[in-house]
């Protein structure tokens, strides 16, 4: 804008940012800091892991089994009973108070409400989260509840990693990475699986891929499973090696497991949020609903106690053979329509877990017509695409499986499986399991990464070269007369001078003030404005810079001078970035093709 005190003092319009030089990324040496904090935050998510299975273990024993002790223990063996029936209502019930009064924020599985922080809440968790989380899961799962334990897992590793983040100066997004690193160290710990812990920060929580962020979940994640032997032991969780060898048409009927995984998978997804609907039809306070929920546990459990927990006997009887087809059948049966309903009434509990055993029952039942004679093989397969599938997480269900199994040989079987299931899910299903429930509190979210097309332009390429100036040696009276003989045309007119140097900026804004001051209309411009104030891009900037120096000096117009001369080149509008944005649509929906026969070749 113009000055009337011109001054070659240099100015800073950035706000901080500085300019995008040539480079593959942005990250600077802070992310050494993070790197740092996140040794903390692992070692501090793994050994939440072990407190939260412990825990688990605890209420399982006490209520069950009655004696105290941490470890782990099946509920096959629990007698059929009218205990069995009373229990999980009462752990609901439980649960149901703890939300009401203590945080909303423990109801559901832990990974929406992970992201809801991560893209809502500016990455900040409340320590009521951290501590109530683990303590309802416990209570849901030790009480019948036929979840998982990585979902908490998830919601309780990110509190930490927040809520450690938020005693120092950080960003929401130096937040969010200690956040995820949380979150990916906690899982680690439980199920020893670094690489699918990692890829599910990047595929699920990050929504993101720079180094700033992917180092320190990735140093949390192996800092986890160091701690691991200490805390849970050495080995994968289901250690497995299938001794398979696939005809050569073997990938089609992976990916025709992959096809059922992904029917499956929306199927289950669509009836969980019909069921939720009917809940929340329900004229009573949704603090009751864990306690419905806990009643059609507790009925089925009647039916097939094996059904109720978390589950892992099952996983590991699936991928060994250890079960008969019929207990196979009832277990996926009586466990799909508890967990449906359980879930669906807001009560406390992982999904993954589930997830394994009903993809890897119906791989289970599947494998005995499939070649191979192995069931346990394509139940692996179920488990990796139903969670790949459901989730949307492809890479996370290959890398998943293959690590709690330790064996690499399924790596090709395994992929093929779960990219089918995730393209079916995609095409069927508008939305996740995951985001489905943050759709409905009026969030979208978007899971598709892409490169910045602002990034990848250069100011040069979309700027105006033919700009309107005026000369430096223009009186006032006469810049007030022009911009009264144009009332329609441009708000603002670089001031230029012989040799073509941006000396200032002319508003409308400044014509008006002058109009109120006749003894400077024969003054000059050059008496008048000085390009002290005046923020402005070079060809070379990116786009993406130009747009955040429009953001950071609230200008709608940056004119673009040579670095060195400072002669003024070009200029660039808002609208200049909207065709930008219009150009990258173009390229996702122009069709057209480059190598048709015709009669004469595109080539020539």
């Amino acid at each position: 804008m113009a000055q009337h005190h011109p001054s070659n003092r240099p100015h800073d319009f950035t706000g901080g940012l500085s300019r995008r030089e040539a480079g593959d990324f942005t990250t600077d040496r802070r992310v050494l800091l993070l790197v740092g904090m996140s040794i903390v935050v692992g070692s501090a998510g793994a050994f939440a892991a072990w407190c939260l299975v412990s825990l688990i273990a605890l209420v399982t024993n006490v209520i069950w089994f009655g004696q105290i002790g941490i470890q782990p223990a099946s509920l096959a063996a629990v007698p059929r009973s009218l205990w069995v029936v009373l229990v999980p209502p009462l752990g609901g019930l439980v649960i149901g108070l703890m939300a009401r009064f203590g945080s909303e924020k423990i109801r559901g599985h832990g990974i929406p409400e992970a992201i809801e922080a991560i893209l809502i809440g500016g990455s900040r968790m409340s320590p009521k989260v951290a501590v109530l989380k683990p303590l309802s899961s416990a209570i849901s799962i030790g009480t019948g509840g036929p979840f998982g334990a990585e979902g908490p897992i998830i919601m309780t590793g990110g509190a930490i990693g927040s809520l450690f983040a938020q005693f120092f100066h950080m960003s929401a997004a130096e937040r969010k990475t200690l956040l995820v690193a949380g979150a990916a160290a906690g899982m680690t710990a439980i199920f020893g699986s670094p690489i699918a812990a990692v890829m599910l920060a990047v595929e699920l929580l990050l929504f993101e891929w720079k180094p700033r962020s992917f180092i320190p979940v990735a140093v949390a994640a192996c800092v986890s499973i160091c701690w691991r032997p200490l805390l849970f032991g050495t080995g994968p969780l289901f250690p497995t090696h299938f001794q398979m060898t696939l005809p050569w048409w073997g990938i089609f009927a992976c990916a025709a497991m992959g096809i059922m995984s992904g029917l499956q998978s929306g199927l289950l997804t669509t009836l969980l949020y019909k069921i939720e609907d009917l809940f929340e039809a329900l004229p009573i306070h949704w603090m009751w609903w864990p306690a419905l929920g806990g009643l059609v546990i507790g009925l089925g459990g009647l039916i097939e106690p094996r059904a109720m927990g978390v589950g892992y006997d099952i996983i590991d009887g699936l991928l060994n053979n250890r079960l008969l087809a019929p207990a196979v059948l009832s277990i996926l049966l009586v466990k799909t329509i508890i967990w449906l309903f359980a879930l669906s009434s807001g009560t406390s509990g992982g999904v993954l877990a589930p997830l394994l055993i009903f993809g890897g029952a119906l791989g289970w039942l599947v494998g005995l017509i499939m070649p191979g004679n192995d069931p346990g093989f394509w139940a692996l397969l179920g488990m990796a695409a139903m969670m790949g599938g459901t989730m949307r997480a492809p890479l996370t269900g290959t890398f998943f499986a293959m690590e709690i199994t330790g064996d690499v040989s399924t790596l090709v079987p395994l992929l093929a499986a779960t990219v089918v299931a995730y393209a079916v899910t995609v095409l069927l299903l508008r939305r996740s399991i995951l985001t489905e429930k943050i759709a409905r509190r009026g969030q979208h979210i978007t899971r598709e990464y892409g490169v910045d097309p602002f990034e990848l332009s250069r100011a040069r390429e979309i700027m105006i070269s033919d700009v309107d100036t005026l000369p430096v040696t223009m009186t006032v009276g006469e810049a007030c007369d022009f911009f009264a003989s144009r009332p329609k045309t441009h708000r603002i007119y670089p001031v230029v001078d012989a040799a073509g140097k941006l000396t200032g900026i002319v508003s409308r804004a400044d014509i008006l003030l002058w109009q109120g001051k006749p003894d400077i209309a024969t003054q000059t411009l050059a008496d008048n404005v000085t390009d002290a104030s005046v923020p402005v891009g070079h060809p070379d900037d990116t786009v993406a810079f130009i747009a955040d120096l429009m953001l950071s000096t609230d200008n709608g117009r940056i004119p673009i001078v040579e670095p060195v001369s400072g002669r003024l080149c070009g200029l660039i509008a808002r609208k200049d970035l909207l065709r930008l944005r219009s150009s990258l649509r173009s390229a996702e929906l122009d069709r057209r093709p480059y190598l048709a026969a015709g009669p004469r070749s595109r080539l020539q």
